[in-house]
């Protein structure tokens, strides 16, 4: 790799990483231009050369934090020798970004709630990310559930696994409670264990 294009890669990775910090930390919004050029340390061209608007860089940011997701479920995958169990280690991932310095909550739900409008690239960008989430939980809710019969329905503990990621997530970036990851992997652990059915309603162990 030339000299040149090994700069431009550096400034760009140094854009990302500045961004990354400023808008999970700060908001989108709230962090402009002037500010991630300043704290990356390059100048405007530089930028726009490699982000020709804001919205392209906070798509890349998006698309980062995307990836850390889909990185770990398929380590979570790989590394566990059933469905439940690799349910059980993304649950043991979120549980420990929970306790993460400096968590505020999901960073896609942060970013929906400050684009509202679903004609916007950067909610269906969030939305996106959500439906491939659930998607790879429902493949092993299906697997943990195939010896239940066709009226097992992983789909629907797919999206509760969902639900009780978001509201454990933004439990943590608000309530000065150490319980909240305990309370999400034994809900987690509940859908694992009691099959969703229609009619059903499952009973969480104790």
């Amino acid at each position: 790799m030339s000299t040149d294009r090994s700069t431009r890669s550096e400034a760009r990775e140094r854009l990302l990483g500045t961004a990354g910090e400023l808008f999970y930390g700060e908001g989108i919004r709230a962090v402009g231009v002037d500010r991630l050029v300043s704290e990356a340390r390059v100048t405007r061209a530089t930028f726009y050369r490699h982000f020709p608007s804001k919205e392209d860089l906070v798509l890349a940011y998006l698309r980062g934090a995307d990836e850390q997701v889909r990185d770990g479920v398929r380590a979570a995958a790989g590394s566990t020798a059933t469905a439940g169990d690799a349910l059980r280690a993304i649950a043991a991932s979120i549980d420990d970004d929970l306790a993460r310095p400096g968590f505020r909550g999901c960073a896609f739900l942060r970013a929906v709630a400050e684009f509202p409008d679903p004609a916007d690239p950067v909610h269906q960008a969030v939305v996106a990310h959500r439906t491939w989430f659930v998607g790879a939980l429902e493949e092993m809710f299906t697997s943990v559930y195939r010896d239940e019969g066709p009226g097992a329905r992983p789909g629907r503990a797919a999206r509760h696994f969902l639900m009780l990621r978001d509201g454990a997530m933004s439990a943590a970036a608000i309530d000065a409670t150490d319980d909240i990851g305990d309370t999400f992997r034994r809900g987690v652990e509940g859908l694992i264990t009691v099959v969703h059915s229609p009619g059903t309603r499952p009973h969480l162990p104790s």
